[in-house]
């Protein structure tokens, strides 16, 4: 086996990401605190073609050196918006005809590895895209979100710790997501 160079790899220039047809995936991140988290899910989010981050209350925006230091650039290349109150987030997804689900352990919460429901679940019916609410390191997603959400998705664990840090739940929901979205289009 031989292991591959960045040349090999083929990867899209920022141009070519920004012309590309993109995941109907959008990541609101409503008031994360750490800029690493932030620019992680930045990262994340160009290696799956998202659409769009929404960064919403106290969530950190670019530029700034600690979220490019994770990011890698990744700010150039996905569009974001920011957002005061994440229920204006919430709102303009909406206004697009996506599905709302927050990333949240919460009273019949869908397991991601059940998420093929979703292909028909919404509050209008089919949905054109996804929005996948990720919240606070320590609140998680606020209660009035959820409120607005059409659902929550859990990660599920087996171990002693209830979550999971945020840039590693954004990865395994984006991960999910996009093998949901890629198995409708």
């Amino acid at each position: 086996m031989q292991k591959l160079s960045m040349d090999d790899l083929g990867r899209l220039s920022p141009e070519e990401f920004k012309a590309a047809e993109k995941m109907p995936l959008i990541i609101i991140l409503d008031n994360i605190r750490s800029m690493h988290n932030v620019g992680s899910v930045f990262r994340t989010a160009d290696a799956f073609l998202c659409e769009q981050i929404m960064l919403c209350g106290y969530t950190p925006q670019p530029p700034h050196r600690d979220i490019h230091k994770t990011a890698l650039g990744a700010t150039e290349t996905v569009a974001w918006s920011y957002f005061k109150e994440t229920a204006a987030a919430v709102a303009q997804a909406r206004q697009k005809g996506y599905a709302v689900y927050a990333v949240e352990q919460a009273v019949h919460s869908i397991s991601t590895e059940k998420m093929e429901v979703l292909k028909t679940l919404s509050a209008d019916g089919i949905a054109k895209g996804l929005v996948l609410i990720l919240g606070n390191e320590v609140q998680g997603v606020e209660q009035q979100i959820i409120d607005l959400s059409d659902g929550c998705l859990e990660i599920p664990q087996y171990g002693t710790k209830h979550s999971l840090n945020i840039s590693v739940a954004a990865g395994i929901v984006i991960w999910e997501s996009s093998k949901l979205l890629r198995s409708i289009r």
